[in-house]
This record gives C-alpha cells, sequence and structure tokens, in this order.
C-alpha cells in the first residue's frame, strides 16, 4: 500500500510474509484467532494498543496495522519506539496508519491486494478490460443464447438483451437472483455440484412443464475458488456452432470480472496491466513479470494485435463518439474471450486504438520447420494462431458489427524479443490501415507491400525528397484535366509493355503511347534512366493513393 496510507514500522520476520486474509479488530472484541491475518487495530493509537499488538501477534496475525497517537506526555517518536519494542518482541510486523485514514477504507483496499494476489497466484487468468454487461451480450452473441452473469450466491449481476425469455430467466432478471423453487431443482439435479466441481460446460435440459428452456452454464472460478456461475438459455434457435468452447474462454474472463465487481480495479491488476505494456513496447525485460504472472523465459512466444478499421476509427462526429467506444469495448471483449478459450496463458491488454495479444509458452518449432522473426513460411504454431485471428475478426464482423483488422507478429524464441513481433505487428496493421484492403495479415504474406507503404509514408512526411518534376506532371493533370499520371503510372507499373498497360486502361496502345511521351515533356523526366524512373513510380504511387 506505501504511501500516503500506511508505513512499515517494524518486520521482525522480514517483508517476506503471507497475508491471507483483513480483519478490524476492536478492543472490545473477544479474542479469536488471527493465522495469518493483516489485524487492523480500531479505538487504540499509539503507546496504547501495545497490548492489543501482543494479543494478536500470539492469535497467529502475519502483521498488526495501527494509527499513530499521543498520550501523556510522550511524544509521537517515543510512543512510536515503544510500539515498535513491542512489535519486534512479539514478532509480529507492525504497520504505522496515517490518522486521517479511514478504516473501511484501508481494510477494502488491503483486501482488493490480497484477493488479486490470491487470483494470479491460483487461476493464471488474462485481462479482460470492459464491464459485465458488454461482456454478457459478448457471450450472447458467440453462444448465440440469452446469458446471465450470476456471482457465487445467484444473484444476478449482469444480463443480455434478448427476446424468447423462459419463465426461470423473466424472474431470475426480475428479482435480482433466481427464484428458490427454482435454485431447489437445479441443486436437486446436481447442476450446482457439477459447475464447482471442474471446468466443464453443463447442459440442461428443457422442461416445457416448468417454464425452463435448454441451457449451458459454465462454472466462474479462480483457482478452487467459486466466483459464481454463466447460464445460456437457449432462443428460438439453436445454440452457435462453438458455443461451449467459447463459454469456456468467457468463464475464464469473467473471473476477473467478478473480482473487479466486488474489489474494484486493484494497484495489482494496473501493475500487471503497465508491465505487460512496457514488455510490448521493449521497455523492460520479461523478468519483470515474474512476480505478475507466469511467463516462461525460454519458450517461444509472439503477439496478435487487433484495431478497428479505418472507416470505424475515423468516426468524428458527437453522435457517433459513444457507438465507437461501446464497439471498441465489444471488441477487447471478444478478443478477450476468444484468445482465452485458444490458450489459457494468454494475456490481454489495450494500449492505444490497439488490443495486444501476448501468447507466451508457445510450442517450439520442429527441427527444420521454424523460422526467425520476420521469415516467409509461418510455423504451425504461427498458423493456429493466424487461424485465430481470423475466426476473432470474422465474429466481429458478424456478431458485434465491427470491422476489425488484425496483424500476427512472428514467433520469437523467448518473450524477452515479444517487442520485436509486436512491432512486426504494428507495421503490418500500420500499413493495412494506409493502403492494405486486408482482413487479416503477417509479415510475411505483405512484406513487400509492408515496404512499399512505409517508403511511401516516409515520402508523405518529407517534402523535402519528392522530385519537383513529378510534382509539375501532377499540377499540369490538375490545371487541364489531363490523364497523363495515371497513364504513366499504369505504364511503369506493367514494366513498359504498352500493350498490358493499355488493355487495363481501356485505351488504344497508340494513344498510350502519346501519353507517356507527353509526360516526358511535360515533367523532363527521362524514363529511359533508372534512377528517375524508380523514384518517378515512387511518386507516382503516392499521389495516387492521396487520389483515393
Amino acid at each position: 500500500m506505501g504511501e500516503p496510507l500506511v508505513e512499515v514500522l517494524a518486520a521482525p520476520a522480514g517483508l517476506d510474509v503471507q497475508v491471507d486474509n483483513v480483519v478490524i479488530v476492536d478492543p472490545e472484541d473477544e479474542v479469536e484467532a488471527y493465522a495469518g491475518d493483516l489485524v487492523l487495530l480500531i479505538g487504540a493509537r499509539g503507546a496504547a494498543a501495545r497490548h492489543l499488538v501482543r494479543t494478536a501477534a500470539r492469535q497467529g496475525a502475519a502483521a498488526v496495522a495501527v494509527k499513530a497517537g499521543t498520550s501523556g506526555s510522550r511524544s509521537a517518536a517515543e510512543e512510536g519506539a515503544l510500539l515498535r519494542a513491542a512489535a519486534g518482541e512479539a514478532g509480529v510486523a507492525l504497520l504505522g496508519v496515517r490518522p486521517d485514514v479511514r478504516w473501511d477504507q484501508l481494510q477494502s483496499l488491503c483486501r482488493s491486494v490480497v484477493d488479486d494476489a490470491r487470483l494470479r497466484v491460483d487461476a493464471d487468468l488474462g485481462e479482460s478490460p470492459g464491464d459485465l454487461f458488454s461482456l454478457a451480450q459478448t457471450i450472447a452473441a458467440l453462444t448465440g443464447g440469452l446469458v446471465s452473469i450470476e456471482d457465487a450466491s445467484s444473484r444476478v449481476l449482469a444480463y443480455s438483451s434478448g427476446d424468447e425469455v423462459d419463465e426461470l430467466r423473466r424472474l431470475s432478471v426480475l428479482g435480482r437472483q433466481g427464484p428458490p423453487q427454482y435454485l431447489a431443482l437445479l441443486r436437486e439435479w446436481g447442476v450446482f455440484t457439477r459447475l464447482r466441481s471442474g471446468d466443464e460446460v453443463v447442459h440442461i435440459d428443457e422442461h416445457p412443464e416448468l417454464g425452463i428452456r435448454r441451457r449451458l452454464a459454465v462454472g466462474i472460478r479462480a483457482g478452487d475458488q467459486p466466483l459464481g456461475a454463466i447460464w445460456v438459455q437457449q432462443g428460438s434457435g439453436p445454440f452457435a456452432e462453438g458455443a461451449e468452447e467459447a463459454l469456456l474462454g468467457a468463464a475464464r474472463m469473467t473471473a476477473l470480472h467478478l473480482l473487479r465487481h466486488r474489489t474494484e480495479v486493484t494497484a495489482g491488476l494496473r501493475l500487471r496491466e503497465d508491465l505487460l505494456a512496457a514488455l510490448l513496447e521493449g521497455r523492460i525485460e520479461a523478468a519483470a513479470l515474474a512476480d505478475t504472472v507466469e511467463v516462461s523465459a525460454d519458450r517461444p512466444a509472439l503477439v496478435a494485435a487487433f484495431t478497428l478499421a479505418p472507416g470505424q476509427r475515423g468516426w468524428s462526429e458527437e453522435r457517433n463518439r459513444s457507438g465507437l467506444e461501446l464497439q471498441r469495448r465489444r471488441m477487447i471483449d471478444l478478443i478477450s474471450v476468444h484468445t482465452a478459450a485458444y490458450r489459457k496463458s494468454a494475456l490481454v491488454t489495450a494500449v492505444g486504438t490497439r488490443v495486444y495479444v501476448l501468447l507466451p509458452d508457445m510450442p517450439a518449432p520442429r527441427a527444420g520447420r521454424g523460422r526467425r522473426a520476420g521469415g516467409e513460411h509461418p510455423d504451425a504454431a504461427e498458423a493456429s494462431v493466424l487461424a485465430l485471428a481470423r475466426k476473432t475478426v470474422e465474429a466481429a464482423r458478424t456478431l458485434i458489427g465491427a470491422a476489425v483488422q488484425g496483424a500476427v507478429g512472428s514467433l520469437v524464441e523467448s518473450p524477452d524479443r515479444i517487442a520485436d513481433s509486436r512491432r512486426e505487428a504494428d507495421r503490418v496493421l500500420d500499413a493495412m490501415g494506409r493502403d492494405l484492403a486486408l482482413d487479416v495479415a503477417t509479415i510475411g504474406d505483405v512484406r513487400s507491400r509492408v515496404l512499399v507503404s512505409e517508403t511511401l509514408a516516409h515520402l508523405r512526411r518529407t517534402p523535402g525528397l519528392r522530385d519537383p518534376r513529378v510534382e509539375r506532371l501532377i499540377r499540369h493533370d490538375a490545371e487541364g484535366g489531363a490523364e497523363l499520371v495515371h497513364s504513366l503510372l499504369a505504364y511503369l507499373e506493367a514494366f513498359g509493355d504498352v500493350r498490358a498497360a493499355a488493355e487495363r486502361l481501356h485505351i488504344h496502345p497508340n494513344t498510350l503511347r502519346y501519353r507517356v511521351r507527353r509526360a516526358e515533356a511535360v515533367s523532363g523526366i527521362d524514363l529511359s534512366e533508372p534512377d528517375q524512373r524508380l523514384f518517378a513510380h515512387l511518386q507516382l504511387l503516392m499521389e495516387h493513393e492521396r487520389r483515393g
């Protein structure tokens, strides 16, 4: 927690002490066992709390927190020294709390850190930004049903929209909790036992006489700790193909949502998000993640990147901004669910307008079959991620109505080179956003086009590199309505094959020959000179893309 809330006053056993829970204790409370607890002592300050510190230590407390204070003629320094001495003798860590800190606020914040640490240890879950209602709608689109997310007490936390609601769903949503008579039936059928016992999708048959339609359900867990369940009611049509796989991925992502719902966003989650972004940008080494997420230092890894297609990112009207943000959040949810179903260790984070998926611990390439970053022949592992990206982009188009582009970086030999994979994915996305009409690609698919696109982008940013002779030709066309630029570009792209270029332009070859000679005369370019021809081609390509 640190400043400005608490400071360590004593740590007889060092700082590496496990804390299992956080409790508030009043001096009037009966003495209880506090094994492994951080005990927040209220109602007693300064040296007056010494006997309570000793008592908590005897009952097994991991640490004790006390507010600073003075009594009698002792100074604050003297009071602190007495407290530290008591904690040292008792062998318990002592935390000093600022006088103006509310105990309930401190308890909530400390519990959120403990819960987050427990979640990271017990269940290696990826990040999933967004809110529960947005996630419920995404799960509904992926499964083809009507979704409700409930906590471990069967309280409804969020649900998707939709018609064809059966009686169980209607009563659950209206009452914000499963009706007792239906919950009793589900317990009798063994549904709750199966949801708590493992990572399986449970099928509940239709019971028309009870007003219950067919359902799929999956438990939400953090390690062995049940957090709730996701229920999917069948609507007017069958469940979507792959609904069970999507539901398993959704359960992993919803576990983190439920923890956030209970404790708000914790410092630990923000730290992991910051560390992952720093790793992707090459600012830290993979070892910095060791205490936050489990990433093997000697296993291959790669990065996939996704973004909304340019037509949607460019919305600027005020009325569309909220719609764009909603699409972005739903895109993040969808990507998180798909990647969690594909690989449990997948990590997802949003940086700016892009969503990055880090896939650590990938299978090593088979001997003779692998490639270095930037190679042209993807390994089987990369091919499977490419298939996942295509599936995700297609799902975004059909389920949430968003045009999404994806790029898959090359497999790198260890997480320490993950920034190389991320940069490669970014290069492909950059080119796709400028002039590549593709949904999903790797650098091997579009290397030459990416290089040309990056060269043209550099030309756009550097006016000093422009050839004034080409600029003269462009102005001539703009002022006189001629077609010299378009014709010369077609001629160069056809490698000087007049007949092929004329056919493409739907004009006679002699007409094209005349236009090419005219372009040389107007501009002063000598097309027989290779350097002039090459640079004219690049600058004409830039002008062609500018015209759209």
